[in-house]
């Protein structure tokens, strides 16, 4: 090996993430890991990460087979955040984020989005725990449910995390970029209040059937300005036609709300002395489940709901659901 494996950084739904070290360079930088024979979806999320570069995704490094342990695994390298996820920037903010640093990464996951949507790429899986968070600001990450989107193709398996899903989705009828943009809104509630987008909810099945059937959207938060309550129902439209793009929400005057702080860092941000206590916030607990292609719409959210008979959705500490549906 050309590099030494360090400590454990993250664990997905099948892959595992660790701090590297280039035996050549000194360089740090990230491995997502898995055995070489369950490797199809990291191997896919290879091939779309390095078809990409933009200052708001996370940076492709390359891959490689190794052994280890008699077994050979499948390591795909990218470049190393440090300060960890979206999701514990929220923790380290004290339970949520105010709007200022709001509008800072709500921002540079547009112009991710953009950039993305623009090559006919959809993510499929947005949210706090996939948006990296480094000296730069914030970098969207794992590409493990991403696709191209082809519009004549309605037979691609969907993926996700469900309380993220747009109802479309939860309906398994399509999943392209407005998608994104639903979840998007999601992760801005996300970090508006350090909770689940959905709140008192206690079954996945009825949270997924609602989502699905009975025009259920998340609850804007009350404590958000005027214009970002404005953004968020322009991402949470439950018709995709309605929702509006990357390119138009980078247009929205919420993103002009707090414009001397977006052309700042996030440590200049927070130098800025606008920071109030706030309170602990609810986590959610989901655990990990696949899903495959369902004959019919409440088949799947069932399908959702379950993880091989045992009881999947938990409530009470700070996981979540990743949902992948391969070919195989």
């Amino acid at each position: 090996m050309d590099w030494t494996r360090g400590q454990t950084i993250g664990h997905g739904s099948s892959a595992t993430v660790s701090v590297a070290k280039s035996h050549w360079s000194n360089e740090n930088f990230a491995v997502k890991s898995v055995e070489l024979s369950k490797s199809q979806l990291l191997q896919n999320e290879q091939k779309i990460l390095s078809e990409l570069s933009s200052p708001y995704i996370v940076s492709y490094k390359g891959y490689d087979v190794t052994k280890e342990n008699d077994k050979l695994m499948y390591n795909l390298m990218m470049e190393y955040m440090s300060d960890g996820t979206l999701t514990d920037e929220i923790r380290k903010q004290g339970g949520r984020i105010k709007e200022p640093l709001t509008v800072y990464y709500t921002k540079q996951i547009l112009q991710g989005l953009e950039y993305l949507h623009s090559r006919g790429i959809a993510h499929c899986d947005i949210k706090g725990q996939n948006i990296l968070v480094g000296k730069t600001g914030a970098k969207i990450a794992d590409f493990g449910c991403a696709k191209w989107v082809d519009p004549a193709d309605r037979a691609e398996p969907i993926g996700g995390t469900p309380i993220f899903m747009a109802p479309e989705v939860a309906r398994g009828e399509e999943q392209g970029c407005p998608a994104d943009i639903w979840a998007l809104g999601c992760t801005i509630i996300e970090m508006a209040t350090g909770g689940s987008p959905w709140t008192n909810v206690t079954n996945a099945a009825s949270l997924l059937y609602g989502i699905a059937f009975c025009g259920q959207s998340p609850e804007i938060p009350k404590l958000l300005s005027l214009q970002a309550k404005d953004l968020l129902r322009k991402c949470l439209r439950r018709d995709p036609r309605d929702r509006w793009t990357a390119k138009e929400l980078l247009k929205h005057p919420f993103l002009e709300e707090y414009s001397d702080f977006v052309t700042s860092s996030p440590t200049s941000i927070l130098d800025q002395d606008i920071w109030n206590s706030v309170e602990e916030s609810e986590t959610m607990d989901y655990s990990i489940q696949t899903v495959s292609s369902m004959d019919s719409s409440l088949q799947r959210i069932r399908k959702l709901s379950l993880n091989s008979g045992e009881s999947s959705w938990r409530w009470d500490d700070e996981r979540w659901v990743i949902v992948r549906s391969s070919s195989e």
